[in-house]
This record gives C-alpha cells, sequence and structure tokens, in this order.
C-alpha cells in the first residue's frame, strides 16, 4: 500500500506514517456526527485519506485500539466526502464489559448508527470497505479472512471521485493510541448481486 497517496483531513497532533503502519494518538472532545437524535453537530476527528475514481474496488486495513479505555473512543474505516456526507466503520469502548461495533452513515446532514454488543476484550479488528458505484459495503473480520457483512449502504453524493481511509477519535475527555496496519487495495470483493432481478423500471 502506497501511504505517500494519503492526506490528512485535520491532521492530529501525535502520529507516525510508517511505511506500512500508521499511528495516531487521539485529541479529547474529537468525534463525528450529524444532527440524528442528538441534536448536535460534531465535525473535527482526523481522516487519513486517498482519493480515486475507480468504481469497483475493497479497501481492508487491521485496527489495533488496545490503549481504548473511555467512553465512545473509537477507531476504523472512514469515507468523508463532506461534513454532511460520510460513513465511517469502527469499535467504539463503552466500559470494562463490552463495546459497540458499528457503523455511521450520514447523508445530506443527517446520521444513523447501527450497532452490535462485542465483548471488552476485543483489542483488535479487521474492516473491509467496498465499492460498487455509489453503493457501499463495510465488513469486519477478527482474523483478515473471513469477513462479516455490517452494512451495506447508499450514498447519495458517493458517485465520481471520493476519499476513503482511516480516522481515530475520542468524542469526551480521553486519548489513547490507535494503530493500523495490513492495508490493501483489491479488485471489489463485494459480488455483483446474482438473486431477485432489477425491477423492469429500473
Amino acid at each position: 500500500m502506497d501511504l505517500t497517496k494519503f492526506r490528512w483531513t485535520r491532521e492530529p497532533e501525535s502520529y507516525k506514517v510508517g511505511h506500512d503502519t500508521v499511528e495516531i494518538v487521539t485529541k479529547p472532545y474529537t468525534d463525528l456526527w450529524q444532527r440524528t437524535y442528538y441534536h448536535f453537530q460534531n465535525d473535527n476527528a482526523p481522516f487519513f485519506q486517498m482519493e480515486t475514481e475507480e468504481k469497483y474496488f475493497s479497501f481492508i486495513v487491521k485496527t489495533e485500539f488496545e490503549e481504548s479505555h473511555h467512553r465512545f473512543d473509537q477507531c476504523g474505516i472512514v469515507m468523508y466526502l463532506d461534513s454532511e456526507n460520510w460513513l465511517k466503520g469502527s469499535i467504539e469502548y463503552e466500559n470494562d464489559e463490552y463495546q459497540h461495533l458499528g457503523s455511521v452513515v450520514t447523508n445530506n446532514g443527517y446520521s444513523d448508527w447501527a450497532t452490535t454488543v462485542i465483548d471488552a476484550s476485543v483489542k483488535s479488528m479487521w474492516y473491509r470497505f467496498s465499492r460498487r458505484e455509489d453503493d457501499y459495503c463495510i465488513e469486519c473480520s477478527t482474523d483478515g479472512v473471513t469477513f462479516s457483512q455490517m452494512r451495506i449502504c447508499h450514498m447519495y453524493s458517493g458517485k465520481g471521485k471520493i476519499r476513503f481511509g482511516i480516522y481515530a477519535c475520542s468524542p469526551e475527555e480521553s486519548s489513547f493510541r490507535a494503530v493500523f496496519s495490513d492495508m490493501s487495495i483489491l479488485d471489489c470483493q463485494w459480488k455483483a448481486h446474482d438473486g431477485q432481478q432489477p425491477d423492469q423500471a429500473c
């Protein structure tokens, strides 16, 4: 993976970019969220992303977050187009017993959050982010081999050139080190649908 193709959006104060790894030390009160339910807007998390116009591909990364320890500490994959159009997949620390493995999709300034509870002992996760034109899939894996679907979504601003990559943040009074490694871009691993045919009008 050529990390020289990646650029920072809101460069963090503390980070390291190596040959094949990236480390981010989060700042307190950094987050991503738009409006829904909580009625606040947070848009100050840092991202390390690259641009592409490729319509069919998959991006894989391993995340390690041994130091996450405070509510909502998180790191994972992101596609940030602008403040009102983005998606992310991550694990958010909750307490000593459990965390939330989930994804947020934000279209036209409104976020949703889909989660499942996992044990707090989990301190690493692989993600696979796949694109098929303006539809997207987020998957996760504990071993980097077998991936499970987390989310399929449509992005209204997801046509043409996009930016995608990694992020880490700490929405409350916290800071931790997130490590990203084993990044790769592959032919799209999210295969075309082979079941029910599209409606004739489509």
